[in-house]
Parts: C-alpha cells; structure tokens; sequence
C-alpha cells in the first residue's frame, strides 16, 4: 500500500509542469499607479496566466518614477533572487520625460538587456514614445532607441505600450499620463500580442 503510494506521488509529479518565473521590470505605468493594484495590467496578466499558463508565475519588480539607472542598478540582485525566465522590460519613459541623453538610456537598457541574457532569461522590450512638445528630432530618436536596442540583442519588441490609450482624456488619470484601472486591459493586449508567443 505504502509503496503505491509513492509510485502515485512521483508519478503526480512527474506529470506536473516546471514552475516558471516571468519578471516584470518597470516604471508606474506597471506598478499600478493610482488604482487598485489588483487591476493594473500585471495582475490582469496573472489572471490570464493562471488559465491558460499555470506553470508561470509573475513577480513584479516595477516602481513608480523609475529610470533606466536606476533600473540598471536594481536589476542584478533581481536577477540573482528571482532566477527569472522571462523578463519583460518596460522602462524608459521616465528618461524621456526628464530630457535625459538618450546615449546614456541606452547603454542602460542594453546592459539590462544582455544582464538578462546571462541569466538565461529571455527579455521582451517595451517601446516607449513621449510627447511631441519635446520636439519632433528628439521624440524621433528616443523611439529609434528600442527598435536598435532589439536588432542588437535579437529579442522581441512590444509596440508602443500605450497604443490606443496614450492621449484618450477618458482613458487616462487626471495628469494626463497613468492609465485609469479601465484602461488596464487595453495595455494587456498590447503586451499579449507578443507574450503569447513566448511562453
């Protein structure tokens, strides 16, 4: 009896899938800024994953005016705790709302990139677009900067993150700039479009 037993638990483990781990490394726009938490994307996404993905689970590191330095700077020890197999990399607009050189944007996207790498960890990068009243050369630029940084690491790109919900009044919290909790499942598809594939 004792020994059916054991053959019943190894054989239940057996059949049960390999725990994953999908890190979400961002800024506000994906800590849930200025709604329940349990409504922003990230958590959306968990939901979807528990259905149709059970094996991934989600840590989200994200935090609210977050730079690619400082980023960069948290992102080792990330890494080393959570063991990541995909991490989705939404950072960037804060840079761009600053001014900040764009050169020094995306050395550090790149490094977070290829730190991610070296892990064994896939990455998706967001795309992150700012506001034409920085001028049209530099708003030009700080787009380019994801499409380079994606052909030279060879990962997959998310399109504008905030497509179809970026300058809607209605769509959008009272600074013109966080999504309200209405709007979370808009940016969600945004992401599964491309996140789909990877998993």
């Amino acid at each position: 009896m004792i020994r059916c037993l054991v053959m019943a638990v190894q054989v239940h483990a057996s059949t049960m899938p390999d725990q994953k781990t999908l890190l979400v490394f961002g800024d506000s726009l994906s800590a849930a800024y200025g709604i329940d938490s349990r409504k922003g994307w990230v958590a959306l996404l968990q939901e979807k994953l528990a259905d149709s993905y059970p094996e991934w689970q989600i840590v989200n590191a994200s935090i609210g005016g977050e730079t690619t330095s400082g980023g960069l700077s948290r992102l080792p020890e990330a890494l080393e705790t959570h063991t990541p197999d995909l991490v989705l990399i939404q950072l960037g607009a804060n840079d761009g709302l600053r001014g900040l050189p764009l050169k020094g944007m995306k050395n550090n996207l790149s490094r977070m990139i290829a730190l991610s790498q070296q892990q064994n960890a896939d990455v998706l990068l967001f795309e992150m677009r700012i506001p034409p009243n920085y001028g049209p050369v530099y708003s030009r630029r700080f787009q380019g900067v994801f499409s380079e940084l994606v052909d030279q690491h060879n990962i997959e790109l998310v399109p504008f993150f905030l497509d179809g919900v970026a300058g809607y009044v209605e769509k959008n919290q009272a600074d013109g700039i966080h999504p309200k909790a209405s709007a979370q499942p808009e940016l969600l598809e945004n992401v599964w479009k491309v996140l789909a594939s990877e998993l």
